[in-house]
């Protein structure tokens, strides 16, 4: 009985306590919802009480902006300089990056290939394998029969193919650069000429009306600029990765003459 009546006691103190506590809750709760409303009420009142302030504008509504203040036909020149360049530029580089290829690694499948099944597997390689320098390997291994001089000859005129393939398309890319701030000094020039004919037609020097054309001519020498930029970046890395699969493929096809070499001995 008097482990029950315990039990009931402890039972009934933290029952009480947790009304005593739920009790607080409830209060504080109220208290601070009342407190959120005052505050809310005080921003409310502040906000309409302090003067209304601009949203920030973005970026995109601040290019659009100066797009049309430049001059829809030009800027629409340069514009679509900028579209045809990046996209020349990519496909270039797309192209190119799946014309990379682990010549190392190629080389030693070739080198295996040749001593377990002979010239067929090694072009079999080839053909499985993508890129320029598989493509040369395989008109050099195609024409082994004729002797190693031949192979050379054919290895260096296929890779002269390649490399033309390779920098297919950088003509138009240089094109776009230079035709972008040509443009872009176009809208300069007809800006001004602009600008002295409102000069012209008011009589007197008008700074709104110098300001203006001076203002269009800015933004369309900025923006052949900017895209000229632009384009000379993506040039300059795609030469630069020209130039790695170029040196690749001379090295690779040394390798390939040795190992056929080695493997016309060994016969």
């Amino acid at each position: 009985m008097k482990k029950l009546f315990a039990f009931l006691a402890v039972f009934g103190m933290l029952s009480m306590g947790a009304a005593t506590m739920y009790a607080q809750d409830e209060t504080q709760s109220q208290d601070s919802a009342a407190t959120q409303q005052v505050d809310q009420q005080t921003q409310v009142a502040d906000q309409s009480a302090a003067p209304a302030e601009e949203a920030p504008v973005g970026i995109h509504k601040q290019i659009k902006t100066k797009f049309i203040e430049g001059g829809a036909m030009f800027m629409s020149f340069v514009l679509l300089a900028l579209i045809f360049g990046l996209a020349i530029s990519i496909e270039r580089i797309i192209y190119l990056n799946l014309a990379s290829t682990n010549t190392k690694k190629l080389l030693q499948k070739i080198e295996k290939a040749l001593d377990e099944g002979g010239v067929e597997a090694a072009k079999e390689v080839c053909r499985n394998t993508r890129g320029p320098v598989a493509s040369i390997f395989y008109q050099g291994l195609d024409r082994f029969d004729e002797g190693v001089d031949v192979v050379e000859k054919s290895v260096i005129a296929y890779g002269s193919v390649q490399m033309g393939l390779l920098e297919k398309g950088l003509t138009w890319i240089s094109l776009f650069i230079a035709l972008a701030p040509m443009l872009g000094f176009m809208g300069t020039v007809i800006g001004m000429i602009e600008a002295f004919d409102n000069i012209q037609a008011m009589g007197t020097i008008s700074a709104t009306a110098v300001a203006g054309g001076i203002k269009v001519a800015l933004i369309t020498t900025v923006s052949g600029l900017i895209v000229a930029i632009i384009l000379q970046v993506f040039y300059n890395y795609i030469v630069a990765k020209i130039d790695t699969i170029v040196n690749n493929m001379e090295d690779a096809s040394i390798s390939l003459l040795d190992i056929l070499v080695k493997y016309n001995m060994n016969k």
